[in-house]
């Protein structure tokens, strides 16, 4: 499943604080009819996401009525992104292995 869509950078303040990309929740309802198929446990899903230019694979975490897409340091410091921006994602689910992004 391939999707697009533009998302708001929140942030999470836990031990140590996390960005992630908030995804819509009308998106959020047609990942949750592959959810099934595409995760590998505990409601994961992996994907690969470009933004900008900039391509990484990581896995979506389950929210409320959405998901969000983890954004890594690596990638939000590339990009040049930080809470309340707005950005414009490329994203493709399914089994991605795991690597570093392309930066």
């Amino acid at each position: 499943m391939e999707l697009s869509f533009s998302a708001v950078v929140i942030e999470w303040r836990g031990p140590a604080p996390f960005f992630y990309a908030r995804i819509p929740p009308e998106i959020g309802a047609e990942i949750g009819k592959v959810k099934r198929a595409a995760s590998y446990g505990w409601g994961v899903i992996p994907v690969e996401a470009t933004i900008e230019g900039v391509t990484f694979e990581t896995s979506l975490f389950p929210k409320g009525d959405t998901y969000l897409l983890p954004l890594k340091d690596a990638v939000r410091r590339r990009i040049g992104v930080t809470v309340d921006d707005e950005v414009s994602v490329e994203m493709t689910i399914g089994r991605a292995r795991m690597r570093e992004p392309d930066l």
